[in-house]
């Protein structure tokens, strides 16, 4: 119940401290926004593109890259943003494993909040007919989950590493790989309104990866906490 307290009231600090600044919300939305509309801007020189086979494909690959760019840079800085003094004061009152929690909930959270204003501007802007609506909302919700859980314990492994960058790029590489893989699938049959269960064992497989690194960061990351 400890754990569970120490949690919550983290967990509060950090939507608290969003709420006053809004720095990491505004400028993801910012990203997000600009970005959609430059290709749009690019779609709009090729009219013919549209009427294509290829747009439904390239439709829902764009709007996965625009949200992998788009988790890196609201979840990288969770840990390399935060001072060697506040850590320490973190170590001094919280356990490790709480921390660690917090911050994974709170982009989990944040990262679904943008996710879906990502979809809301995207189909703004590209209109295109999904078979199954309900489901692609849940894959996508189902893609933010499974971005900050990976990029979260990335982070706090890269900001105790000097707050490299480099080293966050290089590990999350053989991970993010295998996920956007498997969005892109389980997306790809909502938008074309095949049969849900047929995309079961994908969503399996997601949901296992991230079980995993959480798991993996509960155990691992109190070693870190401890250097």
């Amino acid at each position: 119940m400890k754990l569970v307290g120490q949690t919550i009231e983290l967990l509060k600090k950090e939507i608290i401290l969003e709420w006053r600044s809004k720095y990491a919300f505004n400028g993801i939305l910012l990203y997000i926004v600009s970005t959609v509309f430059v290709c749009y801007i690019s779609f709009n020189l090729n009219p013919g593109f549209k009427e294509s086979q290829g747009y439904p494909i390239v439709w829902n690959i764009l709007f996965w890259i625009i949200m992998l760019f788009a988790s890196v840079n609201a979840i990288a800085k969770s840990f390399l943003q935060e001072s060697k003094s506040r850590l320490l004061y973190y170590y001094t009152i919280a356990h490790p494993q709480a921390i660690i929690l917090s911050k994974t909930i709170y982009n989990t959270l944040l990262m679904a909040l943008l996710s879906v204003l990502a979809l809301l501007v995207y189909k703004l802007f590209f209109p295109n007919p999904v078979g199954d609506a309900l489901f692609y909302f849940i894959t996508v919700l189902l893609g933010a989950m499974s971005f900050s859980t990976v990029f979260t314990m990335l982070s706090a492994i890269a900001s105790k590493a000097g707050n490299n960058g480099t080293l966050m790029a290089i590990l999350s590489f053989p991970v993010i790989i295998p996920v956007i893989l498997l969005l892109v699938k389980v997306s790809k049959a909502a938008m074309d309104g095949i049969e849900r269960s047929l995309s079961f064992g994908n969503i399996g497989v997601l949901l296992a990866i991230n079980v995993i690194v959480i798991a993996s960061s509960l155990i691992l990351f109190p070693y870190l906490w401890r250097d």
